[in-house]
């Protein structure tokens, strides 16, 4: 665990130096930790693949004012984190994603199926016989990165990013899936699409994924997906 300064508002927790379980099993026993029992003056967490960074305000940092704001909270978060334990995290919980797969709504599904001597139904297949892990929520709100992609599947991002990608919409890059929770630029292949906000500013829980949660994805017909948007 290394403690290092990001800006004078906030303390970045290094605990591995790989995207693994062991290592995204410690980021959420940090974050478990810190929802108990946060210091004063820590205003947020965020956490990342291998890091939680903690944000705070030194003006309501307790301690001994002769240390700078940073060293105290530093020593409170070492003090905090020093009897984590893995163990104790809470089972996951596992969401549903409906998705219409390939045509216009997944328009590089071919391409990933010829780049990987597949079919197109083999892709789908093989994306939605898996279970995956939210490593972390980044890019832009409520973009999760999710780990557990079948091997066979991992597709390099394209070599020309769009410059509009719709909302929903279901992409593969590298070793990793995720989807658009917004419009916007992106550079992965881009397979389906999902009737469901991912991000919903009005929803109490904005984001409909966060770190740790499990997704699986179940494949719908194009009819499915326009019904359920009527609905929406």
């Amino acid at each position: 665990m290394r403690f290092t300064p990001l800006g004078d508002r906030a303390v970045t927790i290094t605990l591995g130096d790989a995207i693994d379980l062991s290592t995204h099993r410690r980021v959420r026993s940090v974050c478990a930790a810190l929802d108990a029992h946060a210091p004063p003056g820590v205003v947020d967490q965020v956490p990342a693949f291998a890091s939680v960074t903690v944000h705070y305000d030194p003006a309501l940092v307790a301690g001994d004012a002769a240390r700078s704001p940073y060293d105290r909270l530093v020593a409170q978060l070492e003090e905090i984190l020093s009897n984590t334990r893995e163990e104790e995290l809470p089972p996951p919980r596992v969401v549903e994603i409906p998705v219409c797969y390939g045509a216009e709504l997944g328009p590089d599904l071919e391409d990933v199926a010829r780049q990987h001597d597949l079919t197109p139904q083999q892709v789908i297949d093989l994306h939605v016989g898996a279970e995956y892990l939210v490593y972390m929520v980044g890019f832009m709100p409520g973009f999760a990165y999710m780990g557990g992609l079948p091997e066979r599947l991992a597709t390099p991002r394209r070599s020309t990013p769009r410059t509009a990608v719709p909302a929903g919409t279901v992409g593969i890059g590298g070793s990793q899936t995720g989807v658009y929770p917004l419009e916007s630029p992106g550079g992965w292949n881009l397979i389906g699409r999902t009737p469901l906000e991912i991000f919903d500013i009005h929803r109490e829980q904005a984001t409909l994924l966060a770190t740790g949660d499990h997704a699986r994805f179940v494949p719908i017909s194009r009819r499915e997906f326009e019904r359920w948007r009527d609905r929406a």
